[in-house]
């Protein structure tokens, strides 16, 4: 008999991803509620706890409420909102995390799908934290910029409805200018750093694809490492996989820019280290699309590996 899944939240932007992601796929069985009771506490409860995977593309609040109506011990839960990236009981969904987290995710009732931008942070960031060339004290910076949807309905109106009364014609705008932003705690638990990021987002006029960057002083590192040494590290920890590539350095050198919507459509990750050899600094660049291997993609690729089945399926 195929797993029941129910993705409580179906009719936002990660939910409506989630959905076409999973329909027609025959490994598995999704459960859905009719729209007019999506608001009704007892229907909802009766498909959460009827469901062997719940996927929660919710806001934070209503998140903590889902998972306080699970009354039984055999439904598992992937929750795409920050609201349990730090907590305590909740395994950090991101499968590379390093070689042996698969078996963390597969084994656990309770994933908290990664951020966006932490994907790509904490992707560059980790493995160089965890080789010691990159001390965790050392005070990151990092910049990045999304397509309108990682905002959600909102802002897909600000930038598509030209109806509405926020609609905006901003080519490109910054935000976060109190450096408060809600995913600061993600990446500095996760990649392992002792100070707080600086973190510095940006949203553009399009609508998917992210490019986050953390650039460097190598002559601050300990033994002043190369960009050679800084690609050895990323190459070695993402050795194997099938969605993260290192960009073989030959490949990187021969680049010019870079476009942001590049994996659209793909639970892709894709890293990049620029610079010149010899120099003292270098650009740690990922790619990845918010939409995909920012949320919903991730969201699949761990309820595989929690379900037992191929870790690509729905995600060729």
């Amino acid at each position: 008999m195929a797993p029941k899944v129910f993705i409580d939240g179906e009719a936002g932007t990660t939910g409506l991803e989630l959905r076409q992601r999973l329909e027609g796929r025959n490994d598995i069985e999704l459960l859905s509620i009719a729209p007019e009771r999506r608001k009704d506490p007892a229907a909802r409860a009766e498909l959460l706890n009827a469901a062997d995977m719940v996927m929660l593309c919710l806001p934070d609040d209503a998140a903590k409420d889902a998972v306080s109506f699970i009354t039984n011990d055999k439904t598992k839960v992937i929750d795409a909102s920050t609201a349990f990236r730090v907590a305590d009981g909740w395994i950090y969904g991101f499968p590379e995390m390093h070689k042996g987290h698969r078996g963390c995710i597969a084994s656990a009732k309770r994933v908290s799908n990664p951020g966006c931008y932490p994907t790509g942070a904490n992707a560059l960031l980790r493995p160089l934290v965890q080789s010691g060339l990159l001390p965790a004290n050392y005070p990151v910076s990092v910049n990045a910029v999304s397509g309108y949807s990682g905002g959600g309905k909102s802002m897909i109106a600000e930038f598509e409805d030209t109806a509405a009364a926020t609609y905006t014609k901003a080519a490109y705008r910054i935000y976060a200018l109190e450096l408060q932003h809600k995913h600061v705690p993600e990446i500095q638990k996760h990649a392992g750093l002792r100070e707080r990021p600086i973190f510095t987002p940006a949203v553009g006029r399009y609508k998917q694809g992210m490019i986050v960057e953390v650039p460097l002083h190598l002559s601050l590192l300990p033994g002043e490492p190369g960009v050679n040494d800084v690609h050895q590290v990323l190459t070695h920890a993402y050795e194997g996989e099938h969605f993260v590539e290192v960009v073989p350095l030959e490949k990187v050198r021969a680049l010019k820019t870079l476009d942001p919507e590049m994996v659209n459509n793909t639970n892709r990750l894709k890293l990049y280290v620029f610079g010149a050899e010899g120099g003292r600094q270098a650009r740690l660049v990922a790619l990845l699309d918010n939409l995909g291997k920012g949320a919903s993609g991730a969201a699949v690729q761990n309820m595989n590996i929690m379900l037992g089945l191929p870790e690509t399926a729905g995600l060729a």
